[in-house]
């Protein structure tokens, strides 16, 4: 997922204020957690590895931790108390750390397999799914629903060009990153042709400002439309898209999972924490602002070519909500996992040739055992 941005800088200066505000949404006593309701059955410390710097699509992360904060800039770790939906001290701490070039651009499924302290980490379907035979991982919860990955065109250039459909119709280059499952099943599929793919992208915008939007680009819905219109002042306008998920490649793009062999072992703290995380998704994208504030001290301390700012962290959390990147299932719950849906991914990259296992299935990789279901916006 996060190849997308990889070397993507966004040219703000990060300069925020910690705000005491919380979600408009209250939980009920599994979500709420309360004072030391975790200790007695998690782990003093719960370490989870994400896939990129710090960020609002992390934000259900940021939103759990307590005011103690502390940035270690040079492990690139954010760490404190965990605290509940009520602010309250869960009796144990949470350790987020930074993915991508802090863990040398590996999947965070070999990441987790080499390092036995981190206890969930950001594995995508592909990602769970390619590597499954080497380390076998087991997702718990879907803070983000929907996929924030998008293909991204010049409405005044191709004013017809309302889906990538239409823009492998019309035979438009695409200038993305190399190795993206969504590509081979795109092309496997006949939504776009071999030919026009242009695996040379590296995060930077000049390509497409200097070609005049003739190219379509990968990027993100809840940051490049924002980001071309306001920050990248050669560009100044609008840039439409479709996002991958609804050209139909439906990943889940950042759930929590564990190592499979972990989990009679965590089970008891799974129970009670996955709800937590399901409370804390639904408080960030209710008021992302204290999340938010944390991200951008702990980008700003870390002090790497990642940049990132109020405005843009405020326009993500506005569109996660409004995209419904982070929301509910099918039903009314948050978190939760859709088999059909996965086992239908699994099986287009199957289709497509990709190094999938061949019996591997959704609820191989996937539980709603710890969701609690009557947790959603």
């Amino acid at each position: 997922m996060r190849k997308a941005r990889a070397l993507l800088v966004l040219p703000i200066v990060a300069a925020t204020a910690l705000a005491a505000c919380g979600g408009d949404d209250g939980g009920d006593s599994a979500a709420s957690g309360g004072e030391g309701s975790l200790s007695a059955d998690c782990p003093a410390t719960i370490v989870i590895q994400t896939d990129w710097f710090p960020e609002a699509e992390h934000g259900s992360l940021y939103q759990m931790l307590g005011a103690d904060y502390t940035v270690d800039t040079e492990k690139k770790v954010v760490s404190g108390s965990l605290i509940d939906s009520e602010g309250k001290d869960t009796g144990v701490d949470l350790e987020i750390r930074t993915g991508g070039p802090a863990i040398g651009y590996s999947p965070v499924s070999t990441t987790m397999q080499t390092d036995t302290s981190i206890t969930l980490g950001y594995v995508s379907t592909d990602d769970a799914a390619f590597n499954y035979d080497t380390v076998k991982t087991l997702a718990v919860v879907a803070p983000l629903e929907i996929n924030p990955q998008i293909i991204m065109w010049d409405p005044a250039t191709y004013p017809d060009v309302k889906t990538i459909a239409d823009l492998g119709e019309a035979g438009i280059t695409l200038n993305v990153f190399a190795g993206g499952s969504f590509l081979d099943v795109f092309v496997a599929e006949g939504v776009v042709s071999e030919d026009q793919i242009d695996p040379s992208y590296d995060g930077s915008p000049a390509r497409f400002i200097s070609e005049g939007g003739k190219i379509a680009q990968q990027g993100f819905a809840s940051a490049e439309p924002f980001q071309y219109k306001n920050e990248f002042t050669e560009w100044g306008k609008d840039v439409a898209y479709e996002l991958i998920h609804d050209a139909g490649f439906q990943i889940y793009a950042a759930p929590l999972a564990i190592r499979a062999e972990d989990k009679e072992t965590l089970a008891p703290c799974l129970k009670k924490f996955v709800p937590v995380v399901q409370q804390a998704a639904i408080d960030f994208v209710n008021d992302g602002a204290r999340a938010n504030a944390i991200i951008i001290d702990a980008v700003e301390k870390y002090a790497d070519f990642w940049v990132y700012g109020e405005e843009v962290a405020a326009y993500s959390v506005e569109t996660q909500k409004e995209l419904g990147l982070i929301g509910n299932g099918p039903d009314e719950t948050l978190g939760n996992f859709d088999m059909d849906r996965a086992n239908n991914v699994l099986q287009q990259m199957k289709d497509a040739g990709l190094d999938v296992p061949a019996e591997l299935k959704a609820e191989d990789i996937y539980t709603n055992e710890f969701v609690d279901p009557s947790i959603g916006l």
